[in-house]
């Protein structure tokens, strides 16, 4: 055996690049840029999330542009991961929408708008990452549809599922709030009387009516 291999193998282990510590803080980081995102979000009077760059996160978390980019390669995956987390901070899960607890999703829904700084007269958000959330809420909403009523016909699930989207989003809270100067509960109880309805003609054989 030469010296350098006998040298070798009296030197002590190396540290393990990927050490527990070292995952815990890099985990750390990502939840700091996440955070910072969020609080961001919801500072903007607008959707529009053209200003959540890398660079405005990464100065609101006190990290690099470096050091968010090595977390989220892409702004949409980026924009993806702050809007699960307030979806998440919302209490709101699509994958668990039934028409039972549609009313009571759609109540955290809207009290969850109250974190934001939105003014009078949103649009309708737009954006990759909205986009994405409007696929789930879609899908959601058509599984619950075909699961309470699945006679109708695909025409009637996809208007019900539709009228049903029209009542659980924000510019429809916005515009009871602004328009109609109602209070949060009153907004929220409003919208939940109202899908309760829609909800209950369907079950009594009254679907919405489709002309070819």
């Amino acid at each position: 055996m030469s010296e350098l291999s006998t040298s070798l193998e009296d030197q002590p282990p190396r540290r393990r690049y990927h050490s527990p510590a070292r995952r815990q803080r890099a985990a750390a980081t990502r939840e700091r840029i996440i955070d910072a995102g969020a609080r961001l979000v919801r500072g903007f009077t607008t959707w529009d999330w053209d200003e959540l760059t890398f660079r405005a996160v990464a100065e609101r978390a006190g990290v690099s542009e470096r050091t968010v980019y090595r977390n989220f390669p892409s702004e949409r995956q980026l924009h993806d991961a702050i809007m699960a987390r307030l979806e998440d901070e919302a209490g709101i899960s699509y994958e668990d929408v039934e028409l039972d607890n549609l009313a009571d999703v759609t109540a955290r829904v809207f009290a969850s708008l109250r974190r934001f700084a939105i003014k009078d007269t949103m649009g309708t958000p737009h954006g990759p990452a909205f986009a994405g959330a409007d696929a789930r809420r879609h899908d959601a909403l058509q599984r619950a549809v075909a699961a309470r009523v699945p006679d109708l016909r695909a025409t009637q699930r996809r208007a019900l599922a539709g009228l049903l989207d029209v009542l659980w989003s924000p510019p429809t809270y916005e515009r009871l709030i602004g328009a109609w100067n109602l209070d949060n509960a009153e907004a929220i109880g409003a919208v939940q009387w109202l899908i309760a309805k829609v909800i209950a003609a369907v079950e009594s054989n009254e679907p919405p009516t489709i002309t070819a």
